[in-house]
Parts: structure tokens; C-alpha cells; sequence
């Protein structure tokens, strides 16, 4: 018989610290000969990233012992950082050193020699930095991005597709890295060489667009000394978004756009699959892969609406198969060798771990980052996928949590308190899949709704503009027509209701409590505050214009700046909040949430305010993930009048 407790008083075993023990996912998927390699997170080694192969036997080997943490900071939120080629004697790998940023080639066959570097560093802003790097062994050379600081500012960069040495020559010397074509953008991402070698592919873009909102497919041949000629655009523009592009086995040149509203898949600018479904997604991250062509013809493929499944599309009929098992959702890393495919999936009862397709049997198989069951599967919530009605008849995409414990159920007539949780970007989207930090809290009997906001990706182009100069408006509006739902259909408290984010997530948190009623409390992460600042060289240059097109260009509409800031309108707040910033975060830097806090200086609202040392845009330790959430726990606890068992308390200032 379930034993009858408050909600948010139901005793777990899934706590802070094991939920940031499986934090994270693997990435960057690719394959090295026969093997499978991926990179995989390690909370409990200060966040470190390492790199994992698994072996002709089945066996997985991590391949890089601490300190070595795999990942660029190209753009500060990095992209592909490694590549690697099997030869008779073993592994060739290249990888980016988070610490140094410099790239570094290793053979793990020969272990006693340690990675060597192959660039240099530089005492210029954040130096060199690299991403998206292509090994081509034959040619003694490394083809990537690379980034360059020119002076102090954080717009002080320019970004170009270069080659690297292997032979270490430009550690010593900069100039030996070869700066593949004379065209400028502010943004490129990594060439593609065509299977003949002729011709190479690369992505690019200039501010104030970012890369959902259009970009170019340039091509380029290969000239004898190496470089690249001549280049010219092939598709894309100003209001057509291009993320990836690829070359298959016959010459022909695959590329995603959403050119008809949805990112579709086309050869050499033909459709070939034109549906009202996403065959790709934004491109946070330098080297991003939606699709793999494989030696056959076929191509493998993630696609979906408001989802991500693992699918084979036949280029010649249209037709796209899924791979069967339990998986509903993959992540933008996909590699293709031969008949098989590795890829990384996930669902609302496993974590996200690397899977194998091999077309030619169509088996289906994990082969790394296995899912293990921490604890009872009977403490994971049950998901359900809502879509509600938002001003204007809109509709507001959701994945709803709602409390649950195997033996405990709340008194009669009780009510819920909710948690409306805003994702980040805000140009993204929540993928429907086991996730322990909202374990955390619904087997407490709290429940969690995710809001796919407007703006959001994954329900084609016209879903994802209504944020343009919509920003902190319909966002807001959304996540608050979606709470207000939950209580007119008596599943959530109306006076036990949060909101909570992070980056873009936790703008709309604070947005949220500046403008709103709604809500009895509230958790803001790493946020935007100061809107004027943030669009005038306060953050990194990647989001610098961003703003653009999400307010209005600020020469413009100065106003609205000032209208919808939460800096500016941190006298309206008077409910409760928590708010949780990384003081090495170069996106929202933790100068904005100090002057948020003066501004409050003897308003006596109660809140808290944690800094996490060495901490970024984004938490990756164990020690700050458990602290971070056990202080949202007891946030709620003490204003939604409940008492969760061994949580400490929060102090909150007045």
C-alpha cells in the first residue's frame, strides 16, 4: 500500500549527487578504421572530457588519462575536437586540449610518448583555437577552423579554414599553418574534400545573421599547391539556413536547408526527401552531423517533428526507414563506415548512450556508454508529449512530468507543485528523454513541465521566427499560458508554481518574474540580465548580434531594450528566486547578475546568489551540480511549505 506524505516530502533515492554523476553524454561519435570512437564526459574528474574507443573484441578503452579533457572552445561552445585514421601501426588521432586549445596528435600505440603538440600558443585574448579538424594522413595535413584572437575584445577574432602540419613544424612556428582559401567570413566551419580530392565544401556566415537564420554553401577546388581557388556559393542566403554539408561516394554533394520551411535534405539542389519534418537542427556547434552518406547510396539520417530518430533514406525514392529499437530521440553526432552506422540515442527510460546500425542486417545494437539502471527504473517519470493553446490560438509544444513515486502517493484533494522549466538557446529545443535532474524532483512529487516555447527548433521555420523581435515576449507568454493550463486542468497547484532555466532559459526565468504574476518563485542559471549590455560586446562574438534578430537591432528599437531587460525591471520582482552563475562564463558573464542584485539592494525580496569558481556557461562538476540543486530544492521547500528529508537549507537574504 503507498504510504500517504505531502508532495515534495517523498523520500528519494535519486539525489543531487547522483544526478551529476550521470550527467552528460557521449559526442562526437565518428569511426577510426573498423572501431567505433566517441568522446564521453567525467563529472566526477572536474568535468573533463576523454576520448573512448571500442575495440575489434568489444572491450571500451579510454584513451586519454587526466589531465588531457577533449574539447575546443572555438565560438565558446566548441564543436567537433578530434579526428583520427588507422594505419598498420595503430591510431592516428588529432584532438583539442580544452586548457591550451592546442591541437594535438597522438598515437595510443605508442603511449610512452604522450600527445604532441602541433600549434602554437598565443598570449593574444583566448589565443588559437581550433575546431572541426580533418585528418588527411596522405597529405601530412590536419584541415580545420581556426580562430584567432587579434586583440582583447571578445570581437577581436577572425575565423578561417586552415591546414596543419602533422610533422609538429607549426608548434614552433605559426606561420607554418596554411591558410587554405583568401575568403573572409566571420564564420566558417571545417572544409569537406570530395572523394576525388578535387573540390572541397564549407559553411559560412557573417554577423548579424547566426546559422538558423541563413547562411552559404561555398565550394572551392583544389588547387596543385594545395589551397583552395576560386570559391562560390552554391546555395543558401540571407534567409536560408544550411548546417551541414557532405560529399557521398559518387562525387555529388548533400547539404541540409530549409529553403521550403523545413530542414530537408538535397542533392547538388534538388529535394530529396521534401517533408514537413526537420532532417537537421541549428548549428550551435562547429561540425554538427544530422546525416551520413554511406558507400552504398543510402544515407543515414535524423529526422523528425518535435523528435530525432535514426533513419536510412533511399536518395533515389524518397523513402526513409527507421532503425528499429527503443531509442526515440539521437543526437546531432552520426558516423557511417561501410554498412554501418554509430550514432548516439536516447528515451524516456534510458540515458543517451552510442548505438550501431548495420544496414546490411538492419541489427540495431548498443556498443558504448551503455545505460545503466542507477536505481529503481520505478522512481523515472512518465512523460507525456502536450501540445496547449497559446495566445492567438498558438500552439505551445510540452513534455509534461508529473510527480510519481512507486510508494508514495500525496493526501486527497492536494495539488501539485510544478516546475516550468525554460530551455536554453533559445533557438533549440528539450528532447523527450531520461534525464535524472527531473527524477530528482518528480520522485520528490514535484512535477516538471518542459516548454518548446515559440522560437524553438524541431517544428520548422515558421514555429522557430516567432521569436524574431519576440524575445522575452512569447517565450514568456508561452511558458505562462502552458502553467496556467496545468492549473485550470487541476493537475498543478496555482500557487505552487515555479519557473526555472538556464543561458536563454534563465532570461525567460527572470523575464518571467519581472513581468509576470504568475509564479511563487523562480531559479534563474547563467542568464542574460543586462539586454543592453549583452548586445553591446559584453558577451563572446558569436551571440554578439544575436539580439539582432531576436529584440530588433538596438540603434533601432533602444526602448525595447529597456522594456523588457530584467536589469531594468528588477524593481517589479517580488517573488523569491535563486540565482546560480559560473564566474568563467565568457557568454553571460557573472558581472551582469551583479549589477541585477544592486539593483535590489534593500527591497528586501528574498533570494540567493551562488558563484561557482572555475565553473562556465554551463555546470560540468560534481560538487557544483549537487550544490546547485539541492539549493533549488530548498528554495521550493521553504515557498511551497514542504519539507524534504537530509536537503539542506538554503539561506535566502532579505
Amino acid at each position: 500500500m503507498a504510504r500517504i506524505l505531502p508532495y515534495g516530502e517523498w523520500p528519494s533515492p535519486i539525489d543531487a549527487a547522483l544526478a551529476a554523476a550521470h550527467d552528460g553524454q557521449p559526442d562526437s561519435v565518428d569511426f577510426v578504421g573498423e572501431e567505433a570512437w566517441w568522446t564521453e564526459p567525467r563529472p566526477m574528474e572536474g568535468g573533463r572530457r576523454t576520448l573512448v574507443r571500442r575495440t575489434a573484441d568489444g572491450a571500451q578503452q579510454t584513451v586519454l588519462p587526466p589531465p588531457w579533457n577533449v574539447r575546443s572552445r572555438v565560438m565558446e561552445y566548441g564543436g567537433r575536437p578530434w579526428s583520427g585514421v588507422m594505419r598498420p601501426e595503430g591510431p592516428l588521432l588529432v584532438f583539442v586540449h580544452f586548457a591550451d586549445q592546442r591541437l594535438y596528435a597522438y598515437e595510443p600505440a605508442a603511449p610512452g610518448d604522450g600527445p604532441r603538440p602541433l600549434t602554437p600558443l598565443s598570449p593574444v585574448g583566448g589565443g588559437l583555437r581550433w575546431v572541426d579538424p580533418q585528418l588527411h594522413a596522405e597529405r601530412g595535413e590536419v584541415w580545420c577552423v581556426l580562430e584567432e584572437f587579434t586583440g582583447e575584445g571578445p570581437s577581436d577574432v577572425r575565423r578561417v579554414v586552415a591546414a596543419v602540419p602533422l610533422d609538429g613544424s607549426a608548434a614552433r612556428d605559426r606561420r607554418a599553418v596554411r591558410e587554405l582559401t583568401e575568403a573572409r567570413h566571420r564564420f566558417v566551419t571545417g572544409p569537406r574534400l570530395s572523394p576525388d580530392g578535387r573540390r572541397a565544401a564549407w559553411i559560412a556566415w557573417d554577423h548579424p545573421r547566426m546559422p538558423w537564420d541563413g547562411t552559404e554553401l561555398i565550394v572551392a577546388e583544389v588547387t596543385g599547391d594545395g589551397t583552395l581557388g576560386e570559391p562560390r556559393t552554391l546555395a543558401g542566403g540571407p534567409e536560408e539556413s544550411i548546417p551541414q554539408a557532405e560529399w557521398a561516394a559518387d562525387g555529388s554533394l548533400l547539404y541540409a536547408s530549409d529553403l521550403g520551411g523545413w530542414w530537408n535534405l538535397y542533392r547538388d539542389g534538388v529535394p530529396l526527401c521534401p517533408r514537413a519534418e526537420e532532417f537537421a537542427g541549428p548549428l550551435w556547434k562547429v561540425g554538427l552531423r544530422w546525416f551520413a552518406p554511406l558507400e552504398s547510396g543510402l544515407i543515414a539520417v535524423l529526422h523528425g517533428r518535435g523528435a530525432s530518430r535514426l533513419g536510412i533514406l533511399d536518395p533515389d525514392s524518397g523513402e526513409v526507414v527507421d532503425a528499429a529499437g527503443p531509442w526515440t530521440e539521437f543526437a546531432a553526432t552520426l558516423a557511417a563506415h561501410g554498412s554501418r552506422i554509430v550514432a548516439v540515442g536516447a528515451s524516456p527510460r534510458t540515458a543517451y548512450e552510442v548505438v550501431e546500425l548495420d544496414v546490411s542486417t538492419g541489427r540495431a545494437r548498443v556498443v558504448g556508454t551503455a545505460h545503466e539502471d542507477a536505481v529503481d527504473p520505478a522512481y523515472y517519470p512518465d512523460p507525456r508529449v502536450r501540445t496547449f493553446t497559446g495566445p492567438g490560438g498558438r500552439e505551445i509544444h510540452a513534455h509534461l512530468y508529473p510527480p510519481h513515486h512507486p510508494g508514495h502517493t500525496a493526501p486527497d484533494g492536494e495539488l501539485p507543485p510544478y516546475l516550468v522549466w525554460a530551455h536554453g538557446g533559445p533557438t533549440s529545443r528539450v528532447p523527450c528523454v531520461l534525464d535524472l535532474e527531473i527524477a530528482y524532483f518528480t520522485s520528490r512529487g514535484i512535477g516538471v513541465v518542459e516548454v518548446n516555447y515559440g522560437g524553438s527548433t524541431g517544428y520548422g521555420r515558421e514555429y522557430r521566427n516567432r521569436l524574431r523581435g519576440q524575445w522575452g515576449v512569447v517565450d514568456v507568454e508561452d511558458c505562462a499560458a502552458v502553467a496556467a493550463a496545468l492549473a485550470d486542468e487541476g493537475i498543478a497547484d496555482r500557487d505552487r508554481l515555479a519557473v526555472r532555466g538556464g543561458s536563454a532559459g534563465g532570461w525567460t526565468s527572470a523575464v518571467s518574474l519581472t513581468t509576470t504574476d504568475g509564479y511563487a518563485c523562480g531559479t534563474i542559471i547563467y542568464p542574460v540580465l543586462d539586454l543592453k549590455s549583452f548586445g553591446s560586446g559584453e558577451t563572446h562574438d558569436f551571440e554578439s548580434r544575436y539580439t539582432d534578430t531576436l529584440v530588433g537591432p538596438y540603434s533601432e528599437v533602444p526602448d525595447r531594450y529597456a522594456e523588457r531587460s530584467p536589469l531594468e525591471n528588477a524593481h517589479r520582482i517580488t517573488a523569491p528566486f535563486l540565482l546560480l552563475q559560473g564566474l568563467d562564463d565568457p557568454i553571460c558573464p557573472p558581472a551582469q547578475c551583479e549589477r541585477f542584485l544592486a539593483r535590489l539592494a534593500g527591497r528586501r525580496v528574498p533570494h540567493a546568489y551562488l558563484a561557482f569558481e572555475g565553473e562556465g556557461h554551463g555546470f560540468r562538476r560534481v560538487e557544483t551540480m549537487v550544490r546547485a540543486l539541492e539549493a533549488e530544492l530548498s528554495l521550493y521547500a521553504q515557498v511551497f511549505g514542504f519539507d524534504p528529508p537530509g536537503i539542506p537549507t538554503l539561506e535566502l537574504s532579505r
